[in-house]
């Protein structure tokens, strides 16, 4: 049978997912802050609307106007979509009052039902969604995470979504690591970062993509001004190379130990 994909907007992404990600997939996109996470969700949506899909940016650690301008910055104009109603930026972090398309808090139920509205408004075509960061809802309880990580799959995949959740590492404590959405997600597409020869650089994996052959290499990427997130090419490290400090590494196995135990 074959499995109708959609591109990530990020050509040797495509080609490392074996033509894209399947439509009406969940998709976690990890790591710590600064590794390319959203940017690589702004590269999803936009592609999405040049191809005459709509799209739902959620934000919750930036501005709706600091998402355009971020967009901007890498030839990605948000505005004239956003004018025609094919896209839709839900600021879920400054949260004005009066705006319809924000949220007043970091609710997952109020989320879900911001979206299904906006939806509605939409029309019942296939839409992209990206929500950054899902790992927001659960700072404070991240008991919390397989289960609201599981009711955002359930509840959207019968709107005619293909879902971008990104998942923010916190490297100080491991109360900020939501691991449920790497048990629920129907792909994981992992982030990393390290200091070499005293230069940041910045690595991708597909660690998981159900129903699909993907590249199991890592490879190097960079954020380049006027084009976004290009990938460079494989890197000789392992994964395991790269890797958090010893601490934060015992931290995350006992946060999930603690997750799978629930």
């Amino acid at each position: 049978m074959r499995i109708e994909r959609i591109s990530t907007g990020i050509p040797k992404i495509d080609e490392m997912l074996a033509g894209g990600i399947p439509k009406r997939f969940l998709v976690a996109v990890v790591g710590e802050p600064g590794c390319g996470k959203t940017i690589f969700s702004i590269h999803f949506i936009y592609n999405g609307l040049i191809n005459n899909e709509t799209g739902i940016f959620v934000t919750t650690e930036e501005s709706r106007e600091s998402i355009i301008r971020q967009a901007e910055q890498f030839n990605m104009d948000f505005i004239p979509y956003i004018e025609k109603g094919t896209v839709f930026i839900v600021d879920a972090l400054l949260r004005p009052k009066k705006d319809e398309y924000s949220i007043s808090s970091l609710d997952i139920e109020e989320l879900v039902r911001k979206v299904i509205e906006i939806k509605k408004k939409i029309g019942f075509r296939h839409t992209r969604l990206v929500i950054d960061s899902l790992s927001a809802f659960w700072l404070d309880k991240p008991a919390m995470a397989r289960k609201y990580s599981y009711y955002i799959k359930k509840v959207l995949y019968q709107w005619g979504f293909t879902v971008v959740a990104t998942s923010q590492y916190a490297i100080s404590t491991a109360e900020a690591f939501g691991f449920g959405i790497e048990h629920v997600a129907d792909g994981i597409i992992r982030f990393r970062r390290r200091i070499k020869n005293g230069r940041l650089t910045r690595y991708i994996i597909i660690e998981k993509m159900r129903q699909t052959p993907h590249d199991k290499y890592m490879y190097e990427i960079d954020i380049v001004d006027g084009k976004g997130l290009v990938v460079l090419g494989r890197t000789a490290y392992r994964k395991e190379d790269i890797v958090l400090p010893d601490s934060v590494m015992e931290k995350i196995k006992k946060a999930k130990r603690r997750v799978e135990d629930e």
